[in-house]
């Protein structure tokens, strides 16, 4: 057979070396002994071989003409290599040999290669068994170099395939039982070499999180410590490293089946990832999704967590009881000292948390904790709008926040209730600030196309031209002032100012055939829809004066009427009749005196139209007896309506005081 080695390595001289130093070099390699399970054929084979290598670098005519045959293979750019050509009787020899000069995989595959039929030796012989021995031995020293240039999955391929050839043989179970130790602790290496492949490399990747559930099971979960020879201490080290080769849907999919499992920390390692993918794809469902799951979860001290969710959410009322609820001392006084309003400290908050524990470790999210840009997307404000409607919520724009200085770095701050940072989650500096630009106004927007967004009862600041808000401080004013008109809408709404009553007509003569009676109340005249594709102001007036006029209508004690919802939504229209029947349970009636003395569209879109109103209003509440027990003194009032276009009919969507 030919051994793919030289004299010189084979012996282990360099290729300066003088006779002197040949001889000293043999007499070192046959005083030591290789592995003491082979046999003396074997030993006798691997002496002859090193005085043969010997003999001829001492000869100086054949060492010449030997260096100039490797010069000539040198010469052919690497296509021919040198060999040896020895006796199949030193074949075991040579090969040990061939292991010793530093090529063991060559080694394990040409031991193996000899082990398989038609070539196999004779079963129980001395050379099947010093072929055996010598396969093992290779494989694992093959094993072990490949790991020290950390191409780990290719040291586990030739351990299992060495494992398989012992086993197949029956022979070495000492050697078997080293290989399979050496397995599993390869495995963490494993799994960092395959998740750290490319995202299209889709088979290793799938055998790499096959390989993680195997390690976290064997541990007894991520909370285990089942594994003697992977502490914990270890583990989590080595988990903070590989949830960053993992991308997010990897990550919700894997710490979902271990939460399902009964793991707290996986369940919290869901919450988080669920949350980083709905803020940096914009998906609220999975904020809302993650706030269910931390909910569920009953642990003590969440509440400044579900704090940042609801608001993420634009559950602004709820996110404030929650902090207010559950944050330390430390952590309100934290917050105080980034803003005085107290949606400026729930945004602070929550920037930073995103920033520390939210939106780093994923292979795939290159996200920025920007809250104008997350609250200002289609997707999220449609969201927005359809919880709005479907729990009776109303929202207008806030105004507009002056420019502040940027404000200095976010301190870090552990999660309260959670296991630290370093356990579980990567911890990032956070940013000195933001630099954001606002919206465009109606009269220059690029989306004005009558998609969804259009329809959103929640926007950030539309000025007339775009702008700039400096620094992380005018992000929290911005929003501390949207946290303002959201506390003025979580009280009871103040009245909103209907028509003067019409004057009282005279009787209308009734015609000769009155046309047949319907069940329940008569629509009225005033709701009549509004068809127009693009109202005008006055338009839009009309449209507003129905509404006012219906619902002082309705607060006097008259019956809710039908087909109201021609011209408002199930939300201003499903507060209506709570505030009547508010009333009604007192017995008491209300006597509204109100007239629009002004309205301006500051927004008008083919879906979506924004009218600021002007007031002359005025009321008076009376009990079941007609005495009047609370009045309020004539008034200026500035509120805002929200019209959306649901099919070809416009529809009162939300309303809000501006004063």
């Amino acid at each position: 057979m030919d051994l793919p080695i030289d004299h010189f390595r084979l012996l282990g001289v360099s290729p300066s070396a003088d006779a002197q130093g040949v001889l000293r070099t043999l007499q070192s390699r046959l005083d030591r002994v290789p592995h003491g399970g082979f046999t003396q054929e074997t030993l006798q084979a691997r002496a002859d071989l090193l005085r043969a290598s010997a003999d001829l670098l001492c000869d100086h005519d054949r060492r010449a003409a030997y260096e100039a045959e490797l010069t000539g293979l040198a010469d052919t750019a690497g296509s021919l290599q040198p060999a040896l050509e020895i006796a199949t009787t030193r074949q075991v020899g040579g090969l040990l040999l061939l292991m010793e000069g530093g090529q063991p995989l060559d080694a394990f595959e040409l031991a193996s290669r000899s082990l398989q039929l038609p070539q196999a030796p004779t079963l129980g012989s001395g050379r099947e068994t010093d072929l055996t021995l010598l396969a093992g031995l290779s494989c694992l020293e093959a094993a072990k170099e490949l790991e020290e240039q950390r191409r780990f999955e290719a040291a586990a391929r030739t351990l299992r395939q060495g494992l398989q050839l012992l086993q197949r043989l029956g022979r070495q179970p000492e050697l078997r039982e080293t290989m399979n130790a050496r397995l599993d602790r390869l495995t963490p290496y494993r799994v960092l070499d395959l998740l750290s492949r490319d995202l299209a490399a889709g088979t290793e990747r799938r055998e790499g999180l096959a390989l993680l559930e195997q390690l976290v099971q064997r541990r007894g979960g991520l909370e285990g410590d089942g594994d003697p020879h992977f502490p914990r201490q270890d583990f989590q080290t080595f988990f903070h490293q590989i949830r960053s080769f993992l991308t997010v849907q990897e990550q919700v999919d894997l710490f979902s089946r271990w939460a399902a499992s009964g793991s707290e920390a996986a369940d919290f390692l869901a919450t988080i990832a669920l949350t980083a993918s709905g803020f940096a794809q914009r998906k609220p469902e999975r904020i809302a999704d993650a706030r269910n799951r931390l909910q569920r979860s009953g642990r003590e001290g969440v509440e400044p967590l579900l704090a940042n969710l609801h608001l993420l959410l634009g559950e602004a009322d709820t996110a404030r009881a929650c902090f207010d609820s559950g944050a330390s001392e430390d952590l309100k006084a934290w917050a105080a000292a980034k803003s005085d309003d107290p949606l400026g400290q729930l945004c602070a908050y929550c920037s930073d948390w995103l920033v520390r524990d939210v939106l780093p470790g994923y292979r795939d999210l290159e996200a920025e904790p920007d809250l104008v840009a997350y609250f200002s997307d289609r997707d999220v404000v449609a969201y927005v709008e359809r919880e709005d409607q479907r729990r009776g919520r109303a929202y207008l724009s806030a105004p507009a926040a002056p420019a502040a200085a940027a404000p200095p770095p976010f301190p870090s701050f552990e999660t309260p209730g959670f296991p630290p940072a370093e356990s579980f989650s990567p911890v990032a500096s956070a940013p000195e600030g933001f630099a954001l630009l606002s919206p465009t106004g109606p009269e220059t927007d690029p989306d004005d196309d009558g998609e969804l967004d259009d329809e959103v009862p929640l926007r950030w600041p539309l000025p007339p031209r775009p702008w700039l808000l400096a620094g992380g401080a005018a992000l929290l004013l911005l929003l501390a002032g949207a946290w303002v008109l959201r506390q003025r809408q979580s009280a009871p709404p103040p009245p909103p100012a209907p028509l003067p009553a019409p004057p009282a007509k005279p009787p209308a003569a009734k015609p000769p055939a009155a046309p047949a009676p319907s069940p329940g109340p008569a629509i009225s005249q005033s709701l009549t829809p509004l068809t127009s594709p693009r109202p005008d102001a006055a338009q839009v007036r009309r449209l507003l004066e129905n509404w006012l006029t219906v619902k002082g209508d309705v607060l006097a004690g008259e019956p809710m009427p039908q087909g109201l919802d021609r011209i408002a939504r199930e939300g201003p229209v499903e507060r209506l009749a709570s505030e009547r029947r508010s009333d009604a349970a007192k017995g008491q009636t209300q006597r509204l005196d109100v007239r629009i003395t002004d309205l301006t569209l500051s927004e008008s879109g083919p879906r979506r139209i924004v009218a600021v109103a002007r007031l002359r209003y005025s009321d008076r509440r009376l009990d079941d007896k007609g005495t009047v027990v609370e009045t309020t003194a004539p008034m200026e009032l500035r509120n805002g309506y929200v019209f959306g276009r649901d099919g070809d009919s416009w529809r009162l969507v939300a309303t809000q005081s501006l004063n």
